[in-house]
């Protein structure tokens, strides 16, 4: 057990990189994100044009051996459309897994107050958030729960899991 942790702390800290400032890569892979989730699922775009505000996670890495994983990604937070901050994501799993995988996420605020409570800089999804695998038409049938809809797609990687975890969010101001 001492091993597992041991592990799990370096790799989360090869996922927790420090940066300093506003990098424009960043704002660029998150616009790259958000027109690859257009395109894969054009029923969307009611999200994008109604929803007060978004947060946009470009690459999320996430692994995981035997019964303990974790992950970490970055991502640009938008209000109407217009970035207005950073944050980054932190997973922790528990149960039978095995490899790693690569995906993209984006949570939508339905209104000012979810926005709001997001950038608080605590926010957490708990394992039973509704998570929507970006598939053409399927938000068709997707809703706001609590003021959130998340939804992912993902981008490369295999992982085998039957887990219990959730994601756990902060928020940076500015550019």
């Amino acid at each position: 057990m001492r091993t597992l942790l041991i592990a799990l702390a370096a790799v989360m800290m090869m996922f927790g990189t420090a940066r300093a400032g506003w990098d424009p890569a960043d704002e660029a892979n998150a616009e790259r994100t958000i027109g690859k989730f257009r395109k894969e699922d054009p029923s969307l775009e009611r999200f994008f044009s109604r929803a007060y505000g978004y947060a946009v996670f470009s690459d999320i890495y996430k692994g995981g051996f035997m019964v303990i994983g974790g992950g970490h990604g970055k991502g640009i937070v938008y209000e109407h459309g217009v970035p207005i901050g950073r944050s980054t994501v932190t997973l922790v799993n528990v149960g039978p897994q095995l490899g790693g995988q690569a995906f993209s996420e984006i949570i939508f605020f339905k209104d000012q107050a979810a926005l709001a409570n997001f950038t608080k800089g605590n926010f957490e999804l708990s394992a039973q958030a509704g998570v929507v695998l970006v598939q053409a038409g399927m938000a068709t049938n997707t809703d706001y729960s609590d003021g959130v809809a998340v939804f992912a797609m993902p981008n490369a990687g295999i992982m085998g899991e039957a887990t219990i975890g959730g994601q756990k969010f902060s928020f940076k101001p500015g550019r």
